[in-house]
């Protein structure tokens, strides 16, 4: 058997064991992800032999048209990890175990729609429905305030503009407009910076309030894109740069992987 596992190869010389691993890795891979348009995936074991001790050169994936959880739309995701260890058996039994921790450099891009389509997610519209907070109360006479139809506008620089209604509860919608620049902050935060606030969508009597909430709207954006929250389970994922690219948002970092993660 360990004779067939190390030295079987296919008449174009691919090894028997680094294809089993490629097949069990893309299953793994595809079962994270709610919906994939493709997945392609790479590993790299030179000698073969190293794949009876769990030893692999590096891991690679690129994904296009993905999907987590539904709502939350990747264009495409590629990452590339350094030396695996994995623990061999798992591999036979079709899953993927690590014997210790790696690393993965990793590229993400979004679409402006994928972006827009995320504010549709319950995940993220509990945290803008019936905010108690008191900058928003005390603009609406204590009534819990909303903010819906949520638009983003990808810009160059790393700019975005912003348009939402907020709902004061008091049978009006008062329409917000804004711009920011978008920042990394301590490699797992993505902040809004700048913000520059219009109130040319609002009529002359909401113009005053169009402004103030726009300014509270900012503040909780400002706190909302936090990778921790995100994480996958066994995997911390970090930002080192950002990029605005026409209607794409392009980040780029690494995830420390403790252990490959469940499908969600």
């Amino acid at each position: 058997m360990f004779g067939g596992l190390t030295g079987l190869t296919t008449p174009t010389g691919t090894d028997w064991g680094e294809r089993m691993l490629n097949s069990v890795a893309s299953k793994t891979i595809r079962h994270l992800f709610t919906q994939s348009e493709s997945i392609e995936v790479s590993v790299r074991c030179y000698p073969s032999s190293k794949l009876l001790q769990g030893s692999i050169d590096n891991f690679k994936m690129s994904g296009r048209g993905l999907a987590i959880r539904k709502d939350f739309l990747v264009d495409e995701m590629s990452f590339e990890t350094d030396a695996v260890a994995l623990d061999f058996g798992s591999v036979l039994g079709g899953k993927l175990t690590l014997k210790q921790p790696t690393q993965a450099v990793a590229e993400v891009k979004l679409s402006e729609a994928g972006i827009n389509h995320a504010f549709t997610a319950e995940l993220v519209k509990k945290r803008l429905l019936n905010l108690t907070l008191p900058s928003l109360t005390e603009l609406s006479g204590g009534e819990p305030v909303s903010f819906s139809e949520v638009q983003v506008e990808l810009l160059p620089n790393n700019q975005v503009k912003i348009l939402a209604n907020a709902d004061l509860n008091n049978d009006q919608l008062v329409p917000i407009s804004m711009t920011a620049t978008l920042a990394v902050e301590r490699r797992r935060r993505v902040a809004f910076n700048n913000p520059q606030f219009t109130t040319d969508l609002a009529p002359e009597a909401q113009k005053e309030i169009s402004q103030a909430m726009a300014i509270a709207f900012a503040e909780i954006l400002d706190n909302m894109v936090d990778l921790d929250r995100f994480d996958l389970d066994g995997v911390t994922m970090r930002i080192n740069r950002l990029e605005t690219q026409g209607k794409q948002l392009i980040f780029s970092g690494y995830a420390q992987i403790e252990r490959i993660p469940n499908a969600p």
